[in-house]
């Protein structure tokens, strides 16, 4: 039998999925606004000024900044040519943000045509990375549901061949992953190791369990010992006290990663030891799934979320962050 915060987990996964759901949120006069107020701990805004004004002020303290016009499974190719060039602009605001190579612009190629076609998603990714190396920053490939991993996997290395700073997601909790990883490291792209959000079936991967953890471990410490530019991607304290007794992360190829509104001050404690450190930045519409994620993640934060509704936060997130 599942536990309370197991069977809490399963459902926000399996409502994010849901296009009735959502498309009921968005839809909503009253829901909306109402949801919104406990979004904006996770999200920066819905306009790509507010992305970019808050990775701003995170630069002048010293983080890193990865900026993400959240979205997904576009389902039009007009739908994706709109979503490229936000990514376009995107890229031109980073401009404003004096980044660097350590900086980069996230996207998951099913919200740029990989749900259509993959040489559509794979076009637009190559002008999207051309554009990015003009800027002098990188774009990290999101890693989606494990039935798009292969076409995910595939469109990366093709692009390897043609840019350098093109960056891949990989899922510890697939099966397959540990594999897939051997394979990456002959590429040039940063690795961004996660613990994988999607609810997926055990003969594809692992539960969150102590059996996940040693598997990150693991992996990290595969890519770490590789020298291979790699992102530490997780909020997990087990893992990050481990990370911190076995390796010292400090210099150019390796760096922590935290998604904004969750745990910034250990994000800063890292930063202080003298650690690179990233903050994820979402911003848009479509937030309904990443926030669903977010707190299934960890399921405490329903009653964040609640409160946020209640008695929303004020003042802007990035104050948080020292």
């Amino acid at each position: 039998m599942p536990s309370l915060e197991e069977q809490v987990t399963d459902a926000l996964k399996s409502i994010s999925r849901n296009e009735d759901i959502k498309s009921y949120v968005q839809e909503s006069v009253e829901l909306y606004p109402l949801l919104w107020k406990a979004a904006r701990r996770f999200v920066t805004g819905e306009s790509k000024q507010e992305a970019i004004h808050i990775a701003q002020q995170l630069k002048t303290k010293g983080y890193a900044i990865s900026l993400e016009y959240i979205g997904e499974n576009t389902t039009s190719i007009e739908e994706c040519e709109r979503v490229k060039n936000e990514f376009l602009a995107l890229i031109d605001g980073s401009g404003e943000v004096s980044c660097t190579p350590n900086d980069s612009i996230s996207l998951d190629l099913s919200h740029i045509g990989l749900s259509l076609d993959e040489n559509f998603a794979y076009t637009n990714l190559l002008e999207l990375a051309a554009k990015a190396e003009q800027r002098g920053i990188s774009i990290m490939i999101g890693m989606e549901e494990s039935s798009k991993t292969d076409a995910i996997i595939l469109l990366y290395k093709r692009a390897c061949e043609k840019f350098t700073n093109v960056g891949i997601t990989i899922q510890a909790q697939l099966h397959r992953s540990e594999q897939d990883l051997q394979k990456l490291l002959h590429y040039p792209g940063r690795i961004r190791l996660v613990k994988g959000a999607y609810q997926e079936h055990s003969d594809y991967a692992l539960p969150r369990s102590i059996e996940l953890n040693n598997r990150y471990l693991e992996m990290a410490a595969q890519i770490l010992n590789a020298k291979h530019p790699v992102t530490i991607a997780t909020h997990d304290e087990n893992l990050l006290q481990e990370l911190e007794l076995r390796y010292d992360l400090i210099g150019p190829h390796a760096q922590y990663e935290m998604l904004y509104g969750i745990r910034p001050d250990r994000l800063s404690a890292l930063r202080h030891g003298g650690n690179s450190c990233k903050v994820y930045l979402p911003y848009g519409k479509e937030w309904y799934l990443y926030v669903c994620h977010r707190i299934a993640e960890n399921p405490e934060n329903v009653y964040r979320a609640l409160t946020d509704i209640i008695r929303p936060y004020d003042g802007g997130r990035s104050m948080d962050y020292e």
